[in-house]
């Protein structure tokens, strides 16, 4: 588009140069009360937002298409364009049109991006979910040595990590940031390692990840001489923490969040999931891609924002600090035995906001009164917290918590004083300030809402001083106040001493008209008495602002740890309702659950007001250098499937800190945890069923070690029976002497049980059925031995298909393994044979209607006399016996 073409407007013309800046982002124009879009932008938002799409004028002979938002509905569209992979710079108005007529009459309203909006860079509440992290993450790479770091904006938590690119998209499952930032010349080479996890993906210049500029960058942010102070950072970690910063900067022009000082984690300290694991044990959403009925749903009791968030956090990284992991549950089990205390302390964080987002809007600028209530409730809650547990012995992890609840007394008190209970949403509506604050404040305030009562004190005075009681004060648009007496008392008005006090203003026929020295002040008074009013209250808003962020690290402080006492007393309070138990753990390689049960499946029994959970035991010690394996056979439809996940639960949940359901549990570190149960399709990237399976199966067998828990399920079943068998046989022995895991490994190849004779161990387990009158029974029940047959006609019957159908499904059964046990040529003469068994289906069975149904069939219940009734029962007894 030609911006110096003769016919471009200036307003169109600024637009256009406006536009040139964000070419990748759609432009929201700001033109009074609304956003506007023109040209492409106006066609893509009108699609995207379902608003109408219009036109505005001409450029190069054609018309602008145009489509707008109104601005205080703003928040509700940005949120769509974002969900459907938009960006959007913001283009504010930096004048008013008043401020630019003043440099000529023509002149254009200055404007310019005062944010662009991405994925990753959401601070309002209304676009964000307030139980989930929002995280931006930045990778990069340099001489071979990755990293990633990740910060939420709305939080200001910042952590980096060294990340090998095999360990990119287990690390992207685990965060699930909303955007990923890498530089451009890897931006082909990543795209489908970051896609695939359901990140937006940003290129970022070659210079943003330059390590020394990066260095450079977080120093100043810090205002610290070296990094040295927060830890020894590798070159690619302070890379990717620089184009963090970087790129913050550009999308909030200048205006940086507040940003905690980076904290590196450790690769040893967290069990290691996969995205596949992540996906099938349904950690944090279930595979509709919704959070109810997952796991974190089941266990979440959380009654705060943060403390969801730190919940959250924690499932998707489990920790394998065996002290850390001690201390969580000493905390859990002191609230777990103390009902009372877990009681009141659930009470009161009830009433916490979130702390944490409320604080970062205020460092942006993007805070209202609200927030700074919102931290008033926090500290308030704070205290009575703090009151509740001072007088307890309490664990240390508790007393870390009880310590940071201190110390904010002064902050407390600042906002006390200054804020009414309940504030507007926006600084600028005003009125938040409490009035006795400021004394001009509320001087302003008495002239803006009382002016007319001031006014009338005014009036009794000069009436009482001049003796004329009719005298009035009134107000036009020419003289504005002035005081009115009929022309009867002009000369007394006139003349001194009442003429040194009374300004002569305008005589008329009937009356004359005077002002004062201070009732011409009064009235400048009350007319700016609105505006003073409102700018008082943005200085003390601003000032208070600034004394919060002077403070922002105890607070954040403050907020962690009422994130901490949430987690503790919601898992406390879970474990004491639904029976759960403290899992022993240690460094051995112990596994040994006793009664466990799947806490999802338990509760949907509950909810569903079923037959309860069938709990079962599962033993997986192992020594030293040795696996132990159970080898899991038995029909369809008979838990397998919940047997293999409800253990990997089990550990996972031991590793967050938490109770587990079971009756006992005794569980060593697991570093690893690797899930293969169910597959589907992959067809955006040419993947079948089988394909999807062996890949998964395959990052298993060559990353899994000595401590890592595996379970398996159905390994080979997308492929030929022999190959399948022979796959399942071969990955069999590989978890046995090259993994030397811990594995469930379920499977309906039954010539594998042969296997827990030959491996030391591996061990024969199966989940038990009961067959009634040529029908299957589930007794969900798991006991060593193994399954001798599938039952799975049986399971078929129960499915629904047609009988006719089941029918031929018995005789060819019976036929394939009459031929097996035969073996040789009779088999292979009885496969050739079969299709003419299928030539026609088995008869169907003709059923007579009895002589009962005959006569119930003209019975209308509702016309019967009860003696007609009783004599239909006679009958229908005599006709049974027929």
């Amino acid at each position: 588009m030609n911006v110096a073409n003769a016919s471009v407007t200036p307003m169109m013309a600024q637009y256009l140069e406006i536009k040139a800046q964000y070419s990748d982002a759609l432009l929201f124009y700001r033109m009074g009360d609304f956003y506007e879009l023109f040209f492409d932008d106006a066609v893509a938002a009108s699609e995207a937002l379902d608003i109408a799409l219009t036109k505005r004028g001409k450029h190069l002979g054609n018309d602008i298409p145009m489509c707008g938002v109104p601005v205080h509905a703003a928040e509700n569209y940005l949120l769509t364009l974002i969900r459907k992979g938009f960006r959007v710079a913001v283009g504010e108005q930096l004048e008013s049109p008043a401020e630019a007529k003043k440099r000529g009459s023509k002149s254009v309203v200055k404007r310019d991006v005062v944010r662009l909006v991405t994925p990753g860079t959401l601070t309002e509440d209304s676009l964000l979910e307030p139980r989930r992290h929002n995280f931006l993450a930045a990778y990069c790479e340099i001489r071979g040595d990755g990293a990633m770091a990740w910060v939420d904006i709305s939080t200001g938590e910042m952590r980096v990590a060294s990340c090998s690119r095999m360990r990119l998209s287990p690390e992207l499952a685990r965060l699930a940031p909303s955007e990923v930032l890498v530089s451009d010349t890897e931006f082909d080479d990543l795209r489908e390692i970051v896609e695939e996890t359901g990140s937006a993906l940003t290129p970022l210049s070659k210079g943003g990840f330059d390590s020394t500029s990066a260095e450079k960058r977080l120093v100043s942010l810090y205002s610290v001489s070296s990094l040295d102070a927060f830890g020894t950072f590798a070159r690619a970690e302070v890379s990717a923490l620089g184009a963090l910063v970087d790129y913050l900067d550009i999308t909030q022009k200048g205006k940086l969040p507040l940003l905690r000082p980076p904290v590196r984690e450790a690769a040893n300290r967290t069990m290691q999931i996969d995205a596949a694991t992540r996906r099938n044990l349904e950690l944090t959403q279930t595979l509709n891609g919704t959070r109810k009925g997952s796991v974190l749903d089941t266990i979440d009791r959380t009654l705060t924002a943060g403390g969801a968030r730190l919940l959250d956090r924690r499932l998707s990284s489990p920790s394998t600090d065996l002290a850390e992991l001690t201390g969580r549950l000493d905390a859990v089990e002191c609230f777990r035995n103390a009902s009372r205390l877990r009681t009141d302390l659930r009470t009161a964080l009830r009433r916490v906001p979130d702390m944490d987002r409320a604080l970062s809007r205020i460092a942006m600028g993007r805070g209202g009164p609200r927030d700074l209530v919102a931290l008033r409730t926090g500290l308030e809650q704070c205290l009575n917290l703090r009151d509740l547990l001072i007088s307890e012995a309490l664990p240390e992890q508790i007393q870390t918590c009880v310590a940071d609840l201190v110390g904010h007394e002064d902050t407390l008190s600042t906002l006390h004083n200054t804020l009414v209970a309940e504030p507007p949403l926006l600084a600028r509506d005003g009125g938040f300030v409490a009035n006795g604050f400021d004394a001009e404040l509320d001087e302003m305030r008495k002239l803006r809402d009382e002016g007319r009562k001031i006014i009338a004190e005014y009036q009794a005075e000069y009436a009482n001083d001049t003796g004329v009681s009719s005298l009035k004060i009134k107000h036009n648009n020419v003289l504005g106040y002035f005081i009115e007496t009929t022309a009867s008392h002009a000369e007394k008005m006139l003349k001194p001493p009442l003429s040194e006090r009374f300004i002569h203003r305008q005589t008329t026929a009937n009356a004359i008209r005077f002002t004062t020295l201070e009732l011409s002040e009064l009235e400048t008074k009350i007319l700016n008495a609105g505006g003073r009013a409102l700018e008082i209250e943005l200085r003390i808003f601003n000032s208070v602002c600034e004394a919060v962020l002077e403070v922002s690290a105890s607070l954040f402080a403050a907020a962690a740890a009422l994130a901490q006492l949430d987690v503790f007393t919601s898992l406390a309070d879970l474990s004491a309702s639904e029976n759960w138990v403290r899992p022993q753990i240690d460094e051995t390689r112990a596994f040994n659950i006793s009664g466990g049960r799947h806490p999802v499946v338990e509760k949907a029994l509950k909810d569903q007001g079923a037959s309860p959970f069938v709990a079962n035991s599962c033993d997986l010690s192992a020594d030293d250098g040795a696996s132990s394996i159970w080898l899991l056979t038995g029909p369809n439809m008979a838990g397998k499937s919940t047997f293999l996940r409800q253990n990997a639960i089990i550990a996972l949940l031991a590793q967050i800190g938490s109770y587990v359901p079971a009756d006992a549990a005794h569980i060593g570190l697991v570093s690893q945890l690797f899930s293969r149960v169910g597959a589907s399709d992959d067809l955006a990237r040419g993947r079948s069923t089988f394909m999807v399976e062996m890949v998964e199966t395959a990052a298993i067998l060559n990353q899994a070690d000595e401590r890592a828990l595996v379970i398996l399920d159905e390994i080979g079943r997308g492929t030929a029976t022999y190959d399948g068998l022979s796959i399942a046989w071969a990955t069999l022995e590989h978890l046995h002497a090259s993994n030397t895991c811990r594995a469930l490994f379920a499977t309906h190849y039954h010539e594998l049980t042969a296997l827990a004779g030959k491996l030391p161990g591996v061990e024969n387990a199966t989940v038990t059925v009961k067959e009634w009158e040529g029908d299957v029974i589930f007794l969900h029940e798991v006991k060593r031995g193994a399954a001798d047959r599938s039952y799975g006609v049986q399971v078929a019957k129960l499915a629904g298909l047609p009988a006719s159908v089941i029918a031929r499904a018995r005789v060819v059964l019976e036929q394939l393994e009459k031929g097996e046990r035969e073996g040789g040529t009779r088999q292979k003469a009885l496969i050739d044979d079969l299709p003419l068994f299928s030539a026609a289906p088995a008869p169907q069975p003709q059923i007579k209607a009895s002589a009962v149904e005959a006569r119930l069939k003209d019975v209308s219940p509702d016309e019967l006399t009860p003696r007609e009734a009783l004599q239909l029962l006679y009958d229908l007894k005599d006709l049974s016996r027929s």
